[in-house]
């Protein structure tokens, strides 16, 4: 299995883990009207450098206008993977510690390492899932356990199964889009959609209760954890597939327990380490498989014209 890929899904899970302390500091800011800023941002990005490199999918356009379901995938991955996933955050943290998502999202890693491989139009590799249940166990013991009551544990599943949408729907438009065009179209898309948010809920003033840490904050997440981490995850799936990509989420909340170091907080407990280490295991035995795995992982993703079971049946949301 060739490295790039894989440093590029874990470069990007690296980003989104920072992004949890930098998130914080959006606590009081017009949320919606925040990120429909930062997606804007994010997509205007990726657009610049879909037009400086002009390399896209089988070396056409960078960027394809979706047809027929393909907005259906797309649409799907916007809706739960980035406007829901941020609401389900901020409900969530209002009934559950922080470590109760994510424990949740730690459990991602199962479900791509199931459902992956079959929209990938392969079976389910039990050398991945074993690493993939290993990988969620390390995540739970850096994460921790915390408090929560029931609307907590909903919205601590809505994240689980919006962060594997986010993965799992992009799976059959990636052959045709490429990474860099599924993410120009989810963060267009996500822009929009906040926009429309920002101005019934927040209101049109809500853009001058923005303050300057609220724009640096956000600036973070367009460029490093939006436009940045996108493509280098979306990179990642279509060359080493979903399951295996899965696993690099696992690296999130050890990235995440470093931020937090490096702002100055404590050092990490014993169980801290200890996750990290059953993580390292869980990551070395499902990124390194045999040969013949690895030809079957790092087949091109079906488009959404050849995936398996699209012909037939209509965009299946969370």
């Amino acid at each position: 299995m060739k490295a790039l890929p894989i440093l590029a899904g874990a470069a990007g899970m690296v980003f989104v883990g920072g992004s949890v302390a930098v998130s914080g500091h959006l606590t009081d800011a017009p949320m919606h009207t925040v990120q429909a800023l930062r997606y804007a941002a994010a997509c205007l990005l990726l657009l610049a450098w879909a037009h400086l490199t002009r390399t896209g999918p089988a070396g056409g356009a960078a960027v394809l206008v979706p047809r027929g379901r393909e907005w259906l995938w797309l649409l799907g991955v916007t809706v739960t993977g980035l406007v829901i996933f941020n609401v389900a955050l901020v409900q969530g943290s209002r009934h559950a510690e922080p470590a109760v998502i994510g424990v949740a999202v730690a459990c991602v890693p199962i479900l791509l390492a199931v459902a992956g491989p079959l929209l990938e139009g392969r079976r389910p590799a039990a050398r991945v899932l074993a690493a993939a249940s290993i990988v969620t166990v390390g995540a739970m013991l850096v994460q921790g356990l915390g408090r929560t009551d029931a609307a907590g544990l909903f919205w601590a599943a809505v994240t689980f199964a919006c962060e594997a949408a986010f993965t799992l729907l992009a799976v059959p438009v990636l052959g045709r889009h490429g990474p860099l065009g599924v993410s120009v179209h989810a963060t267009w898309m996500g822009a929009a959609m906040f926009a429309v948010l920002g101005l019934a809920v927040e209101g049109p003033a809500a853009v001058t209760r923005i303050r300057l840490d609220d724009l640096l904050a956000g600036a973070y997440l367009a460029v490093l954890v939006t436009a940045v981490a996108f493509v280098l995850w979306y990179t990642c799936v279509a060359r080493i597939g979903a399951g295996r990509a899965g696993l690099l989420t696992g690296i999130a909340p050890i990235a995440a327990a470093a931020t937090g170091v490096a702002l100055g907080g404590p050092l990490p407990a014993p169980a801290v380490w200890l996750g990290i280490t059953t993580v390292a295991v869980g990551l070395a035995l499902g990124l390194s498989a045999p040969a013949r795995t690895r030809r079957a992982a790092t087949r091109p993703a079906p488009s959404a014209a050849s995936a398996p079971g699209i012909q037939h049946s209509e965009l299946a949301g969370p």
